[in-house]
């Protein structure tokens, strides 16, 4: 078997069979993962993320497909992260986006993986920021985000993309789910997709409408494109707001302020994964703790002295950093 050295090195000279396992190896969690993400790390940075996201039916599989096709008429390489939710027995990814997008996984400048949310609630997996640097070090120009469509938990993938493309329907109760809080700041560019369905004016009309109604002080100005994915109408306009949407980013500190804050937060999002497991694996060994809880249920106990003292070493830690920082 080949190791975690070799197999990074032939994913960079271009191995898609290699590429493939390397996105095993962290979707599962397996040894060597970590060793290869930072091998790779130094050679990412440079591919364009694009999510697209949006309700259950709404055509985001049939966009990502047609979107892809535009973007390699314009020569861009592409990677597709379809995330699907999780099958109760396999915990693999339960639709197979896969199957959906049979033309483009034959052409060789494009890489499809499906990959199960395994019960994140933001939408998007745990793995899916690793697999994007996966992606990005192999060197695919742009990298599709195809989210499961949650709803309004549907927030992870503005703090992962560059640009995010939100997918509505007419029909669908999208009127209804335009107005909630927090669906509008998703979009840079807003998708009216199944346009030949009754209603896709009036749905464009009530979005542009919050548009209006919007107190986003950006310079940028959602469009509202739209579409009718199986017959590939308004799909190359929709690229192009994409592309535009890209070029406004890097002209100004958009794309330079958009990663930083999702380094920020990836580096928090670690520090807490790793105390997490620590503080797991130590309540693991801590054969008092089940008689903790049988206290606590029986209300002799309250559980926030007991974590209080779990946690001690790292508010310790955290004094003794303070007094530190406020000496230098």
């Amino acid at each position: 078997m080949a190791s975690t050295k070799d197999l990074v090195s032939e994913a960079l000279s271009g191995s898609v069979r290699a590429l493939a396992k390397l996105i095993t190896m962290v979707e599962n969690e397996m040894p060597g993962a970590l060793e290869a993400l930072q091998q790779l790390y130094p050679k990412t940075g440079h591919a364009y993320i694009l999510g697209i996201t949006g309700p259950p039916g709404s055509g985001k599989s049939t966009l990502t497909d047609k979107i892809t096709k535009e973007l390699r008429k314009k020569g861009y390489t592409v990677g597709i992260v379809a995330v699907d939710p999780t099958s109760p027995f396999s915990g693999g990814a339960l639709l197979g986006d896969r199957l959906r997008m049979q033309d483009i996984t034959n052409d060789e400048g494009v890489f499809v993986r499906s990959m199960a949310t395994r019960g994140t609630l933001g939408g998007l997996s745990k793995a899916t920021a690793d697999t994007i640097k996966i992606l990005d070090a192999f060197g695919k120009d742009f990298i599709l985000i195809e989210t499961v469509g949650v709803g309004q938990d549907e927030v992870d993938i503005v703090k992962t993309a560059d640009t995010t493309l939100l997918i509505s329907v007419p029909g669908l109760g999208d009127e209804i789910q335009a107005l909630k809080a927090g669906i509008m700041e998703i979009g840079d560019v807003f998708v009216v997709n199944k346009a030949d369905r009754e209603g896709a004016d009036r749905l464009v009309a009530e979005l542009r409408l919050m548009l209006d109604l919007s107190p986003s002080l950006s310079p940028w100005r959602p469009p509202i494109i739209k579409t009718i994915a199986t017959l590939g109408e308004g799909v190359a306009e929709l690229t192009e707001k994409i592309l535009e949407h890209r070029n406004f980013l890097e002209r100004g500190e958009g794309l330079l302020g958009k990663r930083n804050e999702r380094a920020r937060e990836e580096i928090i999002n670690l520090i807490e994964q790793e105390i997490s497991r620590y503080v797991h694996k130590m309540l693991k060994y801590d054969m008092s703790f089940d008689e903790v809880i049988e206290q606590v249920v029986a209300r002799k106990k309250d559980p926030y002295s007991y974590v209080r003292r779990i946690t001690e070493p790292f508010a310790k830690y955290y004094q003794i950093y303070k007094v530190d920082k406020a000496k230098s």
